[in-house]
């Protein structure tokens, strides 16, 4: 039976691979409580997705509040993230877990690529401490559904009708996303999410990312500062670079 940790940035990434978090039924770690420039938590409606699939919380749940990541990374905190990528790796030699799944790097959202970065430091740490192949991998949150991130050997589900229609009606039940979720499917179109897709992570590849490349969260960072939404800009080579490279070196006392 497969043991697996389902850890994601902010809460709802999830119904992404709602599919396989029912099938599967991994423990999920949420490292921040979504509560986005608003301030109101979105922990309760993915509680409700969890409970509702047969999963079980992790000692991760809405760690950080969205602004307090933010200020996290653009404060060079790198320890912070360090600390996370620890307790991970501790659940995954702990737990006996031999698949972790995550938010992919995707260059849209600093906390999901951020996400990404601990996740491949707490398996190479955990790797390293068992000797154990523990397979990692990654889905897509912005792109489409089965988007292609690696050269091949995704984990490919295709959801019947019964639990397509669940998948789609815990993403329309989830108030604080509402209008994200009726983005994606004039998008993308209700069928698109029928295949979920989960895609080999290279935890050797340090960045996931072309170093030369703007990432969009730049771009529309500093549209922001410009109408005085936003005071800083996070940016790759600044800020996010900097995080990722800390958490490659790492190596916790074993």
């Amino acid at each position: 039976m497969t043991r697996a940790l389902l850890v994601v940035g902010h809460p709802g990434h999830e119904l992404r691979v709602y599919g396989w978090l029912r099938s599967v039924r991994p423990v999920v770690h949420v490292l921040t409580d979504g509560s986005g420039r608003e301030g109101t938590s979105r922990l309760r409606s993915t509680t409700a997705v969890i409970e509702d699939a047969g999963a079980a919380r992790g000692t991760i749940y809405g760690r950080m509040t969205d602004s307090g990541i933010y200020k996290a990374i653009l404060d060079g905190e790198h320890g912070r993230f360090t600390a996370l990528a620890d307790e991970l790796a501790d659940a995954i030699v702990s737990d006996g877990i031999d698949t972790v799944a995550g938010d992919a790097v995707e260059g849209f959202n600093p906390s999901h690529d951020v996400c990404r970065y601990v996740v491949n430091a707490a398996v190479r740490l955990a790797r390293a401490r068992t000797g154990r192949d523990i397979a990692c991998y990654a889905f897509p949150l912005e792109a489409a559904p089965d988007a292609p991130l690696s050269a091949g050997g995704a984990l490919r589900l295709r959801l019947d009708e019964a639990v397509l229609s669940q998948k789609l009606s815990a993403a329309e039940a989830y108030e604080e996303l509402r209008a994200e979720v009726r983005r994606a499917l004039d998008r993308f179109g209700p069928e698109a999410f029928r295949t979920e897709c989960l895609w080999p992570a290279d935890v050797s590849d340090r960045y996931g990312w072309d170093a030369g490349r703007t990432p969009f969260y730049e771009m529309h960072g500093a549209q922001r500062v410009a109408c005085g939404a936003y005071e800083r800009v996070v940016t790759f080579r600044e800020h996010v670079k900097p995080l990722a490279d800390a958490l490659w070196c790492h190596r916790a006392a074993v």
